[in-house]
C-alpha cells in the first residue's frame, strides 16, 4: 500500500511513511499472480508430457520385436509429440497476451473479464523478452469507443460538481447553515 492510502485509513502521517516503506519491502519478493499462474500451467504441462512419454516408451517396448512396426510407431510418437509442444507452446502464447492484457486493464475498468474479451489477440505480439506489442494502442482505442467500461479517473477531476451533499454542513455559512438556507442561498430569497 502507499502513503496516501495508510493515511486514507487513518494513520498519522509519520506511521503511514513507516507502514509504506514495510509494504515495499515486502512486496520486493512477491511474484505477480500471472507470473504464478504461467509456470504453474507450465508445470502442469510438463508433468503431463513425462507420464505420456513414458506410456509410449512402455507401448515401445512390447512392440519391439517388429523393425519396421516400431519404426513407424516412433515416427507417428515423434509427429505426435511434436504437435502436442506446438499445442503447448500456442496455449502459453495465449495465456501470456491474456495475463498482459488484464495486468493492463487492472483497477481501469468495470468489468476486467469483459473488457479483456474486447482484445484482437491476433493483432498482438508477444516478443521472447515478455512484451506485447499493440495492447496499447487496442487499450486506446477500447478507451475511445468504449468509455462506458472504463472507471472515472477520480484522481484527476478535482472540480466540484452541483448539488447538496449530506453532511456538507453548508460550508462558507460558517457550517451551521440549514437546507433551506442553502436553498435560499442558490435560489433567492424568494421562498414565500
Amino acid at each position: 500500500m502507499t502513503k496516501e492510502q495508510f493515511i486514507a485509513l487513518g494513520l498519522t502521517e509519520e506511521h503511514a511513511k513507516k507502514a509504506a516503506e514495510a509494504s515495499q519491502e515486502e512486496l520486493k519478493t512477491y511474484i505477480p499472480k500471472h507470473r504464478f499462474d504461467e509456470v504453474n500451467e507450465e508445470n502442469k504441462n510438463l508433468k503431463n508430457t513425462v507420464k505420456e512419454n513414458s506410456t509410449q516408451l512402455e507401448t515401445l517396448k512390447k512392440s519391439a520385436g517388429d523393425n519396421a512396426e516400431l519404426q513407424k510407431q516412433i515416427q507417428a510418437l515423434q509427429d505426435d509429440n511434436k504437435k502436442k509442444d506446438d499445442d503447448y507452446q500456442t496455449q502459453l502464447k495465449d495465456l501470456k497476451i491474456t495475463n498482459a492484457i488484464k495486468l493492463a486493464i487492472a483497477g481501469k475498468v468495470h468489468d476486467e473479464d469483459l473488457a479483456a474479451g474486447l482484445f484482437d489477440k491476433s493483432k498482438l505480439i508477444l516478443s521472447d523478452d515478455g512484451k506485447v506489442t499493440g495492447l496499447d494502442e487496442q487499450l486506446k482505442t477500447l478507451g475511445e469507443t468504449k468509455k462506458f467500461l472504463f472507471k472515472e479517473d477520480t484522481t484527476t477531476n478535482t472540480e466540484t460538481k452541483p448539488g447538496f451533499k449530506v453532511g456538507n454542513g453548508g460550508a462558507g455559512n460558517g457550517g451551521g447553515a440549514t437546507i433551506d438556507a442553502q436553498l435560499a442561498s442558490i435560489f433567492g430569497n424568494d421562498s414565500k
